[in-house]
C-alpha cells in the first residue's frame, strides 16, 4: 500500500478518535438527564478504535495513536522509517478532529474552554485530583497492556478477525479505570489535539502525555517480543499410537 494512502488512512482514524471520545466527553458526558458520564466515554473511545481499526486498519494498520506505532516498532512488527511519518499523520489528525469538535461544541451558548475540553493533566487538571506521579504509572502502566493486548491479538496465531474488537474493549476498560486520573491519554496525538485549543495548562503539562505513554509502549513492545517469540512457542504435538493385539498359541 504506497505511503501516502496509509498516512490518509492514519489522519482520518485518529481524527475519528478524537472526534468520537472526546467528543463523547464535551458534548455528551454531562448532557442535563441523559448524560453519558465516564461509562459512555469508555465506550466511546472503545468504539472509535474498533469501528477505525475495521474501516482503515487493512490500509495502514489502524495504529491512530503515536504510543502504538512505537510500540509495534519495538515489538518487531512495524518498520522503523515509516514511524516519524505516521505520528505526523496522527497528530494532525488529532488536531483536525479536535478542531472540527470546537467549531461543533461553540456552537452552543455558553461555551468555553475552562471545563478543559477533554485535555489531558495533573494535579489540579486531573479530574481527581491525582498527583503526578500517581498520574505518569497510571499512563505508562495502561500503555504497556494496551500494546500488550493490540501485540497479541494481531499476533499471527491469534484467532484471526476479532483484533478490532478486543483492542476496542481493552481500550474501554482502560477508560473506565483512569479517567478520573488524567482523563485517559495512552495517546499522544489525543492528548496534543485538545491541547492545541485549551493551551496555557493543557500544553505545559502535555510533556506527560508524550513521555508516559512512549514509555508504557516501548516496554509492552519489547517485552512483548520475547514473550511471544516464535523460536519460543509451545508446540502441540500428536503422536499417533499404534496398538498391536498379538494372537496367542496356546
Amino acid at each position: 500500500m504506497p505511503l501516502t494512502k496509509r498516512l490518509t488512512a492514519e489522519f482520518l482514524g485518529t481524527l475519528w478518535l478524537v472526534l468520537g471520545g472526546c467528543g463523547s466527553a464535551v458534548l455528551a458526558a454531562a448532557f442535563p438527564n441523559l448524560g453519558i458520564g465516564f461509562a459512555g466515554v469508555s465506550l466511546a473511545f472503545g468504539l472509535t478504535v474498533l469501528t477505525g481499526a475495521y474501516a482503515l486498519g487493512h490500509i495502514s494498520g489502524g495504529h491512530f495513536n503515536p504510543a502504538v506505532s512505537i510500540g509495534l516498532w519495538a515489538g518487531k512488527r512495524f518498520d522503523a522509517k515509516d514511524v516519524l511519518p505516521y505520528i505526523v499523520a496522527q497528530v494532525l489528525g488529532g488536531i483536525a478532529g479536535a478542531g472540527i469538535l470546537y467549531i461543533i461544541a461553540s456552537g452552543k451558548a455558553g461555551f468555553g474552554l475552562a471545563g478543559g475540553f477533554a485535555a489531558n493533566g495533573f494535579g489540579e487538571h486531573s479530574p481527581g485530583k491525582y498527583e503526578i506521579l500517581a498520574c505518569f504509572v497510571a499512563e505508562v502502566v495502561m500503555t504497556f497492556f494496551f500494546l500488550v493486548v493490540i501485540l497479541g491479538s494481531t499476533h499471527k496465531r491469534a484467532p484471526k478477525g476479532f483484533a478490532p474488537i478486543a483492542i476496542g474493549l481493552a481500550l474501554t476498560l482502560i477508560h473506565l479505570i483512569s479517567i478520573p486520573v488524567t482523563n485517559t491519554s495512552v495517546n499522544p496525538a489525543r492528548s496534543t489535539g485538545p491541547a492545541v485549543f485549551v493551551q496555557g495548562w493543557a500544553f505545559s503539562e502535555l510533556w506527560l502525555f508524550w513521555l508516559a505513554p512512549i514509555l508504557g509502549a516501548l516496554l509492552a513492545g519489547f517485552v512483548y517480543s520475547w514473550l511471544g517469540d516464535d523460536d519460543d512457542a509451545a508446540e502441540v504435538v500428536v503422536v499417533e499410537e499404534t496398538i498391536i493385539v498379538e494372537d496367542s498359541a496356546e
